[in-house]
């Protein structure tokens, strides 16, 4: 008789798309066991189950934490197609931050919370994740291919949720792809440091997403690279660190 947390941890490496064999080998189960235990949750998911998609079945969404969701996806998320049409949500964390990697589970967390949020270490980050058929239904942004190398536009109902919500998607957005830090500027023998934020990603698309949230807010800010936006005069670092502050 096995645990339930290796059978739970079996059939999770069997949805991400892992041989049986290695599977078998890693949990110490036979792969006579592996395929019942799959075979078995495959007639449940045939029975009919509780509506689970805000999109699809309208069940309600937190809309504050989708929109914070929404900036950690478009910043350093993906989603990938696993088997029986199941969907995986990642969003990698680096690991000095430890905050940032428990707030992103949280919200990940809240924004679908039939799903179960699990983390996987990586060399030198944390990769939160969560699996479900419907992560596509609220992330139409997802395609083949990186996000600088398609269109990113949101959707009309996406757009309302952001614009009621700026503060949280600009936060999302900061603490995945950007940073607060201080920039120092020497003008002779004088060295002068100030705080500012900093948001780089090789897409305009997204960029411009960044620049009209921060417009919502009334955060000046202007185009600092090509590939990133700057805020730095004192009042707008003052006003954002409202709504996004340091990474911790």
């Amino acid at each position: 008789m096995h645990s339930r947390e290796t059978v739970t941890l079996a059939l999770r490496l069997s949805a991400q798309g892992l041989s049986d064999r290695h599977i078998a080998a890693r949990c110490g189960v036979s792969v006579s066991s592996l395929r019942r235990w799959r075979a078995s949750t495959d007639r449940a998911l045939e029975q009919p189950r509780r509506s689970t998609c805000p999109r699809c079945h309208g069940q309600p969404l937190d809309l504050p934490s989708y929109a914070h969701l929404l900036g950690l996806y478009l910043g350093d998320g993906h989603i990938v197609r696993c088997r029986r049409a199941v969907y995986q949500l990642a969003v990698q964390c680096d690991d000095a931050w430890p905050g940032l990697i428990e707030e992103t589970a949280q919200v990940m967390a809240r924004v679908m919370p039939q799903s179960a949020v699990s983390r996987r270490r990586r060399r030198g980050c944390t990769e939160v994740k969560s699996y479900s058929k419907h992560w596509p239904c609220l992330f139409p942004q997802h395609g083949p291919g990186l996000k600088h190398q398609r269109p990113i536009t949101l959707e009309g109902w996406q757009q309302e949720i952001v614009d009621a919500h700026p503060g949280l998607f600009v936060r999302g957005l900061m603490h995945s792809d950007g940073y607060r830090g201080v920039n120092r500027v020497r003008h002779g023998e004088r060295c002068y440091a100030y705080p500012r934020y900093l948001f780089r990603n090789e897409s305009r698309d997204i960029l411009a997403l960044c620049g009209r949230a921060l417009d919502v807010l009334g955060v000046a800010w202007r185009h600092n690279k090509r590939n990133e936006l700057s805020v730095a005069r004192r009042e707008a670092v003052a006003l954002l660190d409202l709504h996004v502050g340091p990474k911790h």
